[in-house]
């Protein structure tokens, strides 16, 4: 069953072109190279919630919690540590609608 990755953070201010450049850059291809598919991207502009929620598309958990464990993931998750803070994820099943 196809499951979604629900990421949220913030950008760390004095990071944000930094972070643009990488995001665009390196870890949206990483991810994809990866196996997982980018499928929507949200920015919080008002209220106490996370400023950043990014949804991917991996085949099954199995899949999705593989990757994770990969040094490749790891190394996209450690440059991404950098410019970001409140970092977190969780694996859901995959709906076609929004979730949070």
């Amino acid at each position: 069953m196809p499951v979604k990755i629900i990421m949220t953070w913030d950008i760390a201010s004095e990071h944000e072109q930094e972070y643009f450049e990488f995001v665009i850059g390196e870890w949206v291809p990483g991810v994809q190279r990866l196996g997982f598919q980018p499928i929507d991207a949200w920015a919080t502009v008002y209220g106490p919630y996370p400023q950043i929620q990014v949804g991917l598309l991996a085949d099954n958990e199995s899949t999705a919690r593989r990757v994770f464990n990969s040094r490749d993931w790891s190394a996209l998750e450690e440059r991404l540590l950098t410019y970001i803070n409140n970092f977190s994820y969780k694996i859901v099943p995959a709906r076609n609608s929004f979730q949070f």
